[in-house]
């Protein structure tokens, strides 16, 4: 009788710790599916606010068929949009840089091209500075331009504010940059304040970092340093957007991204672009260059490519893209 008593006794115990066990899975997996669901939400809401087609659709046509930005080398066309000075409508472009991935060799290839670059805008009917391209013709206008001047098909473009690059690198806490030399800069803010930056590491918020990557009349180098800068503020960023840290941030981050972001990404292309690169680092990353001098033009200041020097990188970007050109016939 004892032995059965202490049998059922025992078997009460194990259905408690059962229960007990149970009680703590839901209390465990309601909290987290309720946070991946709120965060699928957020970045669904943040996905359709950024999302603007181009008028050519999805397809360039330097493309003889759609890619897929999981199977394929993709190209994208990072653009830093100055628009405060015009109460945030219209605008010019402040940072012009070229991304391109390939999905096998898991590599990127980032490029600068300078704002004052003196190129062909078919909007304008003549030569100008690159800048010009976005009053000209607004995104559209901007990606035909570039892709005439590299020959390379632009696939995605990621267009962001100014006050959507500081958001974002105050999401993340900030990114670590390794200052040239000294100098001061002003603020894009109003009214604007003077930031002084000293040779060596930094640790940098949003309206420090955005001033950082935009000085360039204190620059010995010029455009060349500006846009080494800029890369180097890239290249931080990737690094902060994937650690584990700001992985949990994805809900804030896309309510910044949702409004101060343009892109043509359909909300599945980030998904599918993470997984294929997972564990992507600014190791991966190469960045690129083109020579080219200064020139005076009717008074006005321009800087000209070296043919051989573009040449050459138009050949380096063709090559990661996998891309040969698109037949006529």
């Amino acid at each position: 009788m004892n032995d059965t008593r202490y049998k059922k006794r025992k078997k009460k115990g194990r259905l408690r710790i059962k229960r007990l066990i149970m009680i703590i899975v839901i209390f465990t997996l309601v909290p987290v599916s309720s946070y991946f669901a709120f965060v699928a939400y957020k970045t669904y809401e943040a996905a359709e606010k950024s999302y603007n087609e181009l008028e050519r659709g999805n397809q360039s046509k330097l493309r003889e068929k759609e890619v897929k930005i999981n199977t394929d080398p993709v190209s994208i066309l990072l653009v830093g949009l100055e628009n405060y000075t015009t109460n945030y409508t219209g605008g010019r472009t402040d940072t012009l840089m070229v991304a391109t991935f390939n999905p096998e060799l898991k590599t990127m290839k980032l490029l600068s091209i300078p704002r004052d670059t003196y190129v062909y805008i078919e909007a304008e009917g003549k030569n100008d500075k690159i800048t010009h391209a976005y009053g000209a013709g607004g995104r559209d206008e901007t990606i035909r331009t570039v892709e005439d001047f590299l020959d390379i098909p632009i696939d995605y473009y990621v267009e962001v504010n100014f006050d959507g690059f500081k958001e974002i690198v105050d999401e993340v806490g900030g990114i670590e940059v390794e200052v040239p030399f000294d100098f001061t800069e002003w603020t894009d803010t109003h009214p604007r304040k003077q930031l002084s930056f000293e040779e060596g590491s930094a640790t940098l918020d949003g309206l420090e970092a955005l001033a950082y990557a935009r000085m360039r009349k204190q620059d010995p180098r010029g455009d060349f340093g500006r846009n080494d800068r800029q890369k180097e503020v890239i290249k931080a960023l990737v690094d902060k957007l994937s650690s584990p840290s700001n992985v949990l941030k994805i809900d804030e981050l896309a309510s910044h991204l949702g409004e101060n972001v343009q892109t043509n990404m359909k909300m599945s292309d980030p998904l599918y672009f993470f997984k294929k690169y997972k564990g992507f680092s600014s190791n991966n990353i190469e960045t690129l260059r083109f020579d080219g001098e200064n020139s005076t033009i009717n008074g006005i200041y321009y800087f000209e490519a070296d043919e051989q020097s573009l040449a050459s990188v138009k050949s380096d970007l063709q090559t990661h893209l996998e891309y040969q050109g698109i037949n006529d016939n």
